[in-house]
């Protein structure tokens, strides 16, 4: 059961693949923060019926990406600056504890995963695919925490991430940004490399201020 009472959607099913669906639109800017979503729609352009599409939208607005207006629906969560320095703050906490713990049990199963990662991560990059790249760059991150085998952690950390995915989108269209994640992802990998816990927690930290910074720029609100 997840933490709201709902049962987590079934992998396979007509309700799973209208999540997929669902956040792709959100993450390729298909469907916008503040925009409504027109379920029968939806559900056309999909290929299911209507009622996945209901279930998926009570699924995002417990992940935050969607949100319930009684008698007008359900719209794309719209977040002020304010919403976004909290969740990153959280996910600074959270993420570093975890970088911390999962550091010495990065073996090198684990280690080639990252790397492969960030390979396609920068594969992406350079194809200027935003949707890959931020598939690419969210394995690249939970490989690394992952490895600290903490359920509950990376449980509220996948959270924190589900309900900025589109935001992260923004910065991503921008091809500067797309260059800086790669150095920032580079330099990560190094820290691992040299078992440096304080230096992969810098570099983890750098990246998610500059992603933080930039986002404010995007939406009108500099740091």
């Amino acid at each position: 059961m997840s933490v709201l009472g709902s049962p987590p959607p079934v992998p396979g099913t007509a309700q799973q693949h209208a999540v997929d669906s669902l956040r792709r639109l959100i993450v390729s800017g298909a469907l916008q923060p503040g925009q409504r979503v027109n379920q029968e729609e939806v559900a056309a352009r999909i290929g299911v019926s209507v009622a996945p599409v209901r279930e998926a939208l009570r699924v995002l607005e417990q992940e935050g990406q969607v949100t319930y207006l009684p008698r007008r629906g359900y719209f794309v969560t719209e977040l002020r600056i304010a919403d976004l320095e909290e969740i990153y703050e959280l996910r600074a906490v959270l993420e570093d504890r975890t970088a911390r713990r999962a550091l010495p049990l990065i073996d090198d199963d684990a280690l080639a995963r990252i790397r492969a990662a960030a390979r396609d991560c920068a594969d992406a990059a350079e194809r200027a695919d935003v949707s890959a790249e931020l598939e690419a760059n969210r394995r690249f991150h939970f490989a690394i925490l992952e490895a600290a085998g903490e359920v509950h952690a990376m449980r509220l950390i996948r959270l924190l991430w589900d309900s900025t995915e589109a935001y992260r989108a923004l910065y991503y269209n921008a091809p500067q940004e797309r260059v800086a994640a790669i150095d920032a992802h580079d330099r990560i990998l190094a820290a691992i490399a040299a078992r440096d816990a304080d230096r992969l927690v810098r570099e983890l930290d750098a990246h998610r201020t500059r992603a933080l910074d930039v986002l404010r720029g995007v939406l009108g609100h500099p740091g």
